[in-house]
């Protein structure tokens, strides 16, 4: 199958996801949005609006050069970390339940983090793919581009996002070409670290006794959980039907955002569950499709790592609303309500098309595609 269709593909899957998002969002949040904000179409409208966003700066995105974006990952993912201090400044940062993850723009609730897991994606790839040419200095100094947006979100705190930029990491390290006698070594740190990170917090410790045992405290740490065991129960195999759900009448909290998986399971049951596993894993199979007909390395790697990227979070998100994980605040991609979600999932998705330009360069009137390595074009900018 050549690069065309594929990528073709990958767009309308992209689209049923999105879609489908629609549908789930309206159904999940017009009683809330009638009783809270007095408009039943509220946030489904903001929905919208958030992914003609996102698809006007995708579009804008894939048109750009992705040397330039590669060239300057280190600057851009400065200017990210910058976001993230911001939102602990008063009167700009927003704290939500304790956590200072957004920043107040007027009317819009934007979380840096979201943005920051595809800027240290970029800055790992250029890091290690290019880390036997850096002086001790330099690998030292660039090191901190990538580690210090990581310390940023344990402090909001953000562990999910945490886990997700160091999982991404970890990933552009074992595909790039960087030592694997430093590889292994960092993992072992990195695992010895994440158990100490997570000790270190009452409230993570807590979520991982709920998980083991969420009857423990049914009105308490173990209530979301509980609530959304009784939603996929309730939809059994065909569901309840669109609209029918009786989780999301207050009783299952973020029933449009993180936990909409569960509204899904109630009112499509089984099959809608399978449904949009098979969505996902289709999403998966055509991304990284696209990844191995690119015939530039760098640009192999980054295409499966967005892929991977989003991949992995739907599939943390579907692990916690199903109780095999422990609760941590991530949405499902493209379907969960969120703008910051949105837009930085599509900023990823033009960046991606936008990589793939550089192994099309050289194709015309359907002549095979020829590489064009990144190197060369950065010397152009």
């Amino acid at each position: 199958m050549d690069q065309d269709k594929v990528s073709n593909y990958f767009k309308f899957n992209v689209g049923i996801l999105m879609l489908f998002g629609f549908i789930m969002v309206y159904s999940a949040s017009y009683i809330y949005a009638k009783e809270v904000v007095g408009s039943s179409t509220h946030f489904f409208a903001k929905q919208i609006i958030y992914a003609m966003a996102g698809l006007a700066v995708a579009f804008t995105v894939s048109k750009s050069k992705f040397t330039f974006w590669y060239k300057y990952a280190y600057q851009i993912n400065i200017g990210f970390i910058v976001l993230l201090l911001l939102t602990f400044v008063p009167h700009i940062g927003v704290s939500i339940k304790g956590s200072h993850r957004w920043l107040n723009l007027g009317g819009f609730n934007l979380q840096p983090g979201e943005l920051v897991k595809y800027s240290v994606l970029l800055c790992s790839l250029k890091y290690f793919e290019d880390f036997e040419k850096y002086t001790t200095e330099q690998k030292i100094l660039f090191s901190l581009s990538m580690f210090v947006p990581m310390g940023v979100l344990l402090l909001q705190p953000d562990f999910g996002t945490f886990a997700i930029c160091l999982t991404v990491m970890t990933f552009v390290a074992f595909m790039s070409r960087f030592p694997r006698k430093y590889f292994y070594s960092l993992m072992v740190t990195a695992m010895i670290a994440g158990v100490g990170i997570v000790g270190a917090a009452p409230y993570r410790v807590k979520r991982i006794l709920a998980f083991l045992d969420p009857w423990k405290d049914p009105k308490g740490s173990g209530f979301q959980i509980i609530q959304s065991y009784l939603a996929f129960a309730n939809g059994s195999i065909f569901g309840q039907g669109i609209g029918n759900s009786n989780e999301k009448l207050f009783y299952l909290p973020e029933s449009y955002n993180d936990f909409i998986f569960s509204v899904v399971g109630e009112e499509l049951g089984f099959v809608g569950v399978c449904f949009v596993v098979l969505l996902f894993l289709s999403f998966i199979f055509l991304g990284l499709k696209m990844a191995i007909n690119a015939t530039e390395r760098k640009v192999t790697i980054f295409v499966s790592a967005v892929i991977f990227a989003i991949g992995f979070q739907a599939f943390l998100n579907m692990g916690v609303v199903l109780g095999l994980l422990p609760t941590k605040g991530l949405n499902l991609p493209f379907i969960s309500y969120g703008g910051s979600s949105l837009l930085s999932n599509f900023v990823a998705l033009g960046l991606i098309f936008s990589a793939l330009k550089f192994v099309d360069k050289g194709a015309a009137n359907g002549k095979k595609a020829k590489a064009v390595p990144v190197e060369e074009e950065e010397d152009e900018d």
